[in-house]
């Protein structure tokens, strides 16, 4: 597979592209909701035509300095160059496999509900295949911006360093272990980022077994809430429509607030939470 270079207008036009319209539920209420199906995906380098990566936002936007959230879809066989970033970002696969390391590291595929981070100014490639029929996709997270691709060559230790966590390895914890889910509804969590102390940021998955149903309670400034694996239902607090959420959806609180969950009967669920501070699910 040969990589293929960015042209040297590429990082524009991405930037340019990545203004996708946002589908807020109630922007008075604190509430927000974007489906999959509502987000725009728009050529990162529409240069590079078929072969570009598309892009949609979930929130926020990656041409400033603030917190913002994205899908990202390639096409098969997608190979970046070598390349470094100005920050630091977060991702989780969603559909396909993706591989994410040092230009010279064997591939390590990281499949569905894999969680990943790149270090500012490390060089790195990024590839993806589609895998059981499934485009590859993923989300991707960074805490400030904006987001830029620099060349190889620009390399700095920025005092980060990577984190590549397969699916298969992530530990999850039941109610013995965590007091944030309640056991009797058989719901998990994992660990994967930032401080539990106060209102600090943090970042969890939540497994929901298949049938389940329960509550997500916060007083947390912000909870943000990314569907990773199945099919997951939710009524948003103060609201009464039950929304369907598809891989790649997304929905979010600030304050109080506390949100109707359940995961469809056909198979186990996995959220990707955002929090500043604590959350509580409780089974019904």
């Amino acid at each position: 597979m040969k990589p293929t270079r960015l042209p040297a207008f590429g990082l524009a036009l991405m930037l340019a592209a990545l203004g996708a319209t946002q589908t807020m539920a109630d922007a008075h209420s604190g509430n927000e909701l974007v489906k999959d199906t509502d987000v725009e995906f728009i050529p990162l380098n529409p240069a590079r035509g078929d072969a570009s990566p598309r892009s949609g936002a979930l929130w926020g936007d990656i041409r400033k300095d603030v917190p913002s959230g994205m899908l990202v879809t390639f096409a098969e066989g997608f190979q970046s160059p070598p390349h470094i970033h100005n920050i630091t970002y977060r991702a989780v696969v969603i559909s396909g496999v993706v591989h994410n390391d040092d230009p010279d590291a064997a591939k390590l595929w990281m499949g569905p509900g894999s969680f990943w981070t790149q270090p500012l100014g490390e060089n790195h490639i990024t590839a993806a295949e589609s895998a059981d029929g499934e485009r590859s996709m993923i989300f991707l997270e960074i805490l400030s911006g904006p987001y830029l691709v620099k060349p190889a060559d620009e390399a700095f230790d920025g005092g980060e360093l990577p984190v590549n966590l397969e699916t298969r390895n992530i530990m999850w914890l039941d109610a013995e272990d965590v007091k944030w889910v309640d056991g009797d509804g058989g719901a998990q969590v994992a660990f994967l980022w930032g401080s539990l102390e106060g209102n600090e940021k943090n970042g969890t998955f939540i497994k929901l077994p298949a049938g389940y149903a329960g509550t997500l309670s916060t007083d947390a400034p912000l909870m943000r809430a990314v569907t990773v694996q199945g099919s997951t239902s939710v009524t948003l607090s103060g609201e009464e429509t039950v929304n369907t959420l598809n891989p790649g959806s997304y929905f979010g609180s600030k304050g109080d607030a506390s949100h109707a969950v359940s995961c469809g009967a056909d198979a186990d669920c996995i959220l990707y939470m955002h929090t500043e501070g604590k959350y509580a699910l409780t089974a019904s």
